[in-house]
């Protein structure tokens, strides 16, 4: 079996040829569905590994030719995890919170209305009016548990088939049990039942795992958005001459594309005819138009600026260099899914501990001599006392109110899992354009000072009437400065010339210069001297500052680029840091891995498509919100503003964050330890268990919000 074009990586040097076939796998939520997963694998001849994506719930299983799918697909479900091949679009999964809110808001809305019956119960109600509260609460509860109970339930009954378990086993045996005693409570005229308990269970194991799956789809759309940037499709000239569309899926080698100026290629071709100017910066990060002539290499996703071109098709689709780094920044990804959080690593703890404690303690009041249902609401008790509600919530919640504080200081953080990971680096690679300079072309202070009163008005009058990078820039410097625009006539955009029209009978234009060296436009005014506009990029507001407290908290930085030597080193004696030009894709996912492999911990800060896989492949990403889609559904964090200082300021949150999470961890181990005795020695009801369950976690999350200033 091959796996379909986009999933078959090219064979690695020296080795034998293998095979790459990704499986999506709805029912993975933690890291012990991980591990399970990875396992599921080891007795399949010929798969010689398998990694996860617990974001995207996917497993890439490298694997000899000869292993079919089926028998992937069959491992995996003998280890209790339905799963199905990928097929060749790199689209991102469903979203992974919208299941789980409306249970969150049925538990939510019972355990409110059951909360409001039980306060005449415990206000000492008795005889028939107890009991009618009681059938009242279990018509309101049992439905509504049975409801918000399906994630949990789904998830042990799949374990439990296997004869294997996870942490929603006893979760599920807790509920079932205290359920089923309550009804039995309610019927025999009892003076307890805990549907109240029950569903406040529930509703914190909901809104735990919610919190945690609204970080996990934060993290998701970078592929999608990549592949975004190629058009749908293009203009097609046929033998005949005759002009068709054609889908970007339709498109084969040897097609000839007509390109109009302001459009994006939608496959990878070489000029046939004609020439124009290429913002090739999602590629390249190079903020300056290139001129493409016939021969020329032109990629999918660049943008045609100046002319029309005709481009003969060389690759498209899946072999496009656009799919290409899409499957470099999943491949990528499959690595960043590895760093797995501390609440997760217990998981796998938790099961086993709980029903060894609650048989013990059903075991223990049964050889004592209490009666069998005694027994059982003591061993209800603990299976609900131990419930993992506060470890659940010691992660999550602590990273949502810490990205709150972020994002109030102009920072977006969308993968919550990336602060446990930022808080530990110690490298930070920078790439240039756009990330320690702004990315925007700037006019030359100088040149502008140059131009006389009349010739700035024509320059501004001019640049307004034209979308062109340099234009726009050059009519807002020009504005600011306070100059008001010039009457023309007669104004014409042509497209590789430049705007021209007509001032005072003069004959004007602003357009590209004859020859110069850097960024610039030309104004030409009549018989006037033409005067050369100078543009540059300019260092990020509060670079050296930003770059001075990465360096206190312990972290160097260096620049990697796609830019070239000459760009680069301006700017690298500018910011006195070390420096790599011309940086491919690849050379930038190496630079990582070289890193890594000596035991650093790596921040890849990038904001162009060329950015993309580094930013998946570094322990931590981060991109400037004036970044492609690419690179800000790539980063882990987004800075909305100009200031560099967005990573210091991040990395001291990501510090702090963890703190507190480590924080939560001992109070949620400490409430357990002090708990989980007394349960067993039956000083605790089902009801008081459930309280004291969701009285820790309410802690955790006090102990959280001590975050909310974390960004200052």
């Amino acid at each position: 079996m091959n796996a379909p074009a986009p999933l078959t990586e090219a064979r690695r040097a020296g080795a034998a040829p293998l095979d790459a076939t990704v499986l999506v796998v709805p029912g993975m939520h933690c890291a012990g569905c991980m591990a399970k997963v990875e396992r599921a694998f080891g007795g399949v001849p010929g798969v010689q590994v398998a990694r996860v994506n617990l974001t995207a719930r996917q497993v890439r299983v490298e694997h000899d030719p000869a292993v079919r799918e089926p028998a992937l697909v069959a491992a995996l479900a003998a280890a209790g995890f339905a799963s199905q091949p990928r097929g060749e679009e790199l689209a991102p999964p469903p979203s992974a919170v919208k299941p789980l809110l409306a249970p969150l808001a049925v538990a939510g809305f019972a355990c409110m209305n059951v909360m409001l019956l039980s306060v005449s119960i415990w206000s000492g109600a008795d005889g028939s009016t107890r009991d009618l509260f009681h059938w009242l609460s279990a018509m309101i509860g049992v439905p509504a548990i049975v409801y918000a109970g399906r994630p949990f339930f789904s998830s042990a009954w799949g374990a439990l088939k296997q004869r294997s378990t996870n942490m929603d086993v006893p979760i599920s045996i807790g509920v079932t049990l205290a359920t089923g005693l309550s009804l039995y409570e309610t019927a025999t005229g009892g003076h307890e039942a805990w549907f109240d308990g029950t569903l406040m269970l529930l509703l914190f194991l909901l809104a735990g795992r919610v919190l945690d799956a609204m970080m996990r789809d934060r993290a998701r759309a970078g592929v999608d958005a990549l592949l975004r940037q190629a058009a749908p499709g293009a203009m097609v000239v046929g033998r005949t001459g005759a002009i068709e569309w054609v889908a970007a899926r339709d498109l084969v080698p040897g097609m000839v594309m007509r390109v109009a100026a302001g459009e994006r290629l939608a496959a990878d071709g070489t000029i046939a005819t004609g020439q124009s100017k290429f913002d090739q910066s999602l590629l390249t990060g190079e903020s300056a138009p290139v001129m493409m002539r016939p021969g020329d290499v032109v990629h999918a996703g660049t943008l045609n600026l100046d002319a029309p071109v005709d481009v003969t098709v060389t690759a498209a689709g899946a072999d496009t260099s656009l799919a290409e780094i899409a499957r470099l920044m999943e491949a990528a990804g499959q690595v960043r899914s590895r760093y797995v959080r501390i609440a997760d690593r217990a998981s796998r703890l938790y099961a086993p501990a709980v029903h060894t404690l609650a048989a013990v303690t059903l075991a223990g009041w049964l050889i004592a001599g209490l009666g069998l249902h005694q027994s059982l609401v003591i061993a209800i008790a603990v299976l609900i006392i131990t419930c993992p509600c506060a470890l659940g919530l010691a992660v999550p919640v602590a990273q949502v109110v810490a990205s709150g504080a972020l994002m109030r200081a102009g920072i977006m953080v969308k993968d919550g899992a990336a602060l446990e990971r930022l808080a530990s680096i110690d490298r930070a690679l920078l790439d240039k354009t756009g990330t320690l300079t702004l990315g925007r072309p700037l006019p030359d202070p100088a040149s502008l000072a140059a131009l006389a009163a009349d010739e700035a008005a024509v320059a501004l009058a001019l640049a307004s009437h034209s979308r062109h990078p340099l234009s726009r820039a050059l009519a807002e410097a020009l504005g600011t400065a306070g100059y008001e625009a010039a009457i023309l006539t007669d104004v014409t955009e042509e497209p590789g010339r430049g705007v021209l029209a007509t001032w005072q009978g003069q004959a004007v234009a602003l357009r590209r210069p004859d020859s110069a060296s850097g960024i610039a436009t030309a104004l030409a005014i009549g018989d006037r001297p033409v005067r050369l506009i100078a543009f540059a990029d300019r260092l990020r507001p509060d670079a050296e500052q930003a770059l001075a407290e990465l360096k206190a908290l312990g972290i160097e930085a260096t620049i990697l680029s796609g830019d070239n030597a000459g760009a680069v080193a301006e700017v690298s004696r500018a910011t006195g840091l070390t420096a790599q030009a011309g940086a491919s894709p690849v050379d930038k996912q190496a630079a990582i891995a070289r890193l890594q492999a000596t035991g650093h911990k790596v921040l890849m800060a990038g904001d162009g498509l060329n950015d993309g896989p580094a930013l998946a492949a570094a322990n931590a990403s981060i991109a400037p919100g004036s970044a492609s889609d690419v690179g800000r559904q790539a980063a882990d964090l987004v800075f909305l503003g100009d200031s560099l200082l967005a990573l210091p300021r991040g990395v001291r949150a990501a510090r702090r964050t963890m703190a507190v999470v480590k924080q939560n961890f001992v109070l949620a181990i400490g409430y357990n330890a002090l708990a989980v005795p007394l349960a067993m020695a039956g000083y605790v009801t089902p009801l008081i268990a459930a309280i004291a369950m969701s009285t820790s976690s309410l802690i955790v999350i006090a102990n959280s919000l001590r975050l909310y200033g974390a960004a200052r």
